[in-house]
């Protein structure tokens, strides 16, 4: 608004300066050099009072979640999504999980002041879109009537690296949530709701893992990316590989502290053994028979 005022007033000013001549004009030069060192003194003040359309650095989730698979919103371990939706929606997020890892994915649904008891369940499928089991946690809870909300959770088994082809194993890549409400009456159909969900990971390590490794993740994520074409209406969206992996990459390799204790545990037969060959060759030695007086 300054800003803007400042501009109008050189304007004026530029007007009179083009009329005027001699020390008339001089002046105007002089009050429109001073209004120009006031306008470019104000212009960072205003700048700084209006809001930054910039993205924070606070390092805040996801505000919207997919409705399918293939729209899934992509969330990192640590981060705590939210979306706005209405019950009946499917919601979707995905995340990725390494080798070693307990992945715990918790999820709280903000209901409206009036509802009836409705049924919510958070599922939880790995890159082959395979539905995996919850370890513990209440993955299925059922709302009271007129509740403020209800808090659900499930704790996969520890992510492995490497399984056999018809096991169903968890494996390292993607993971993608899926929050919805079962046994909906048609009354509460299209209520407003919103959901928060986080996902956290123990590290396990060698003391859930297997022999071998896998090549690749598995199956990453696909989403849905808009390309733009020659003009603003000619974007088409097309599906890209997902870019989401955990801070520190995707490990699967051949390092794990399952070989540091079968070292140890070698060092330790190594030792069990000497020691009992020792105590069996001192016991295995004839007694000397002393001389009879």
């Amino acid at each position: 608004m300054r800003s803007s005022r400042v501009l109008s007033s050189l304007r004026v000013l530029s007007g009179v300066r083009a009329g005027g001549s001699g020390r008339a004009g001089r002046v105007v030069r002089a009050v429109g050099a001073g209004l120009l060192v006031l306008g470019a003194a104000a212009s960072p003040a205003v700048a700084d009072s209006s809001p930054s359309v910039s993205p924070s650095d606070d390092g805040a989730g996801p505000t919207s979640a997919g409705t399918s698979f293939r729209t899934a919103t992509e969330v990192d371990q640590g981060q705590q999504a939210t979306a706005s939706a209405s019950m009946g929606d499917y919601l979707y997020w995905s995340f990725p999980a390494d080798a070693g890892q307990r992945p715990t994915v918790k999820a709280t649904v903000k209901l409206p002041d009036a509802h009836a008891s409705a049924t919510w369940q958070v599922d939880v499928y790995d890159g082959l879109r395979r539905r995996q089991a919850c370890q513990y946690g209440a993955q299925t809870r059922t709302a009271a009537q007129d509740a403020a909300s209800v808090e659900l959770s499930c704790t996969l088994r520890t992510v492995r690296a490497w399984s056999e082809p018809w096991a169903d194993d968890p494996l390292p890549g993607t993971y993608y949530v899926r929050l919805t409400t079962v046994g909906l009456k048609a009354a509460d159909l299209g209520l407003p709701v919103s959901a928060e969900i986080q996902v956290d990971s123990k590290d396990v390590g060698g003391a859930a893992a297997v022999d071998g490794s896998l090549a690749e993740p598995l199956v990453p994520g696909v989403a849905v990316a808009a390309k733009g074409g020659d003009s603003d209406e000619s974007e088409t969206s097309v599906a890209v590989l997902s870019s989401i992996e955990p801070d520190d990459g995707w490990a699967s390799g051949w390092w794990s502290d399952r070989w540091v204790w079968t070292a140890v545990g070698g060092v330790l037969a190594a030792l069990a053994g000497v020691g009992g060959y020792t105590l069996t060759r001192g016991a295995g030695r004839p007694r000397q028979v002393l001389p009879s007086a």
